[in-house]
């Protein structure tokens, strides 16, 4: 949830789905706040805006309520996610696998974020400070297995090195 959008506490969000109109009046939601806080919300009412989505929680009335909810993530109970193509993956599911460069073990998932490229980014754990950015895109991708909780790549050369930052 990226910002409050009108006075009665309604919210705009930023959809990183490819499966926009699953957000439907009466869906429940959780809400994972900024303090790692989950509350659960209720759609109250949605219509899109500009890029984003707007929001109506029922019991959210006002901008300060609102104001709470912001930089919030929005899940989705697993019960309610829709059914994949195969060859698909939800990027949630790959919290927690490891990634392999060809043999070499890279680490472990921890997050994924969305920066200015199209690809999201896996923030993998690394030895180093800070972790590594990897871009989960098809150009690197050898084998997504979310089971086995592995997804193999084949990383271009200095990716990693250049991951490092300047310290």
């Amino acid at each position: 949830m990226v910002k409050t959008q009108g006075r009665r506490g309604e919210v705009a969000v930023e959809l990183h789905t490819d499966i926009p109109d699953r957000f439907r009046e009466s869906m429940r939601l959780w809400a994972l706040l900024k303090t790692n806080e989950r509350r659960e919300v209720q759609v109250e009412d949605l219509w899109p805006h500009k890029e984003w989505l707007v929001l109506k929680f029922k019991g959210i009335e006002t901008i300060s309520d609102a104001e709470l909810l912001i930089g919030a993530e929005l899940q989705l109970p697993s019960s309610e996610r829709a059914e994949l193509e195969p060859g698909w993956t939800y990027l949630s599911d790959l919290i927690g696998c490891t990634v392999f460069d060809g043999d070499r073990e890279v680490g472990p998932i921890e997050d994924v974020s969305f920066g200015a490229g199209e690809a999201p980014l896996l923030v993998v754990k690394s030895g180093a400070k800070l972790p590594y950015e990897i871009p989960f895109a098809e150009a690197f991708l050898v084998k997504v297995d979310v089971e086995r909780k592995q997804i193999r790549m084949r990383l271009p050369e200095g990716l990693l090195e250049v991951n490092k930052g300047s310290g």
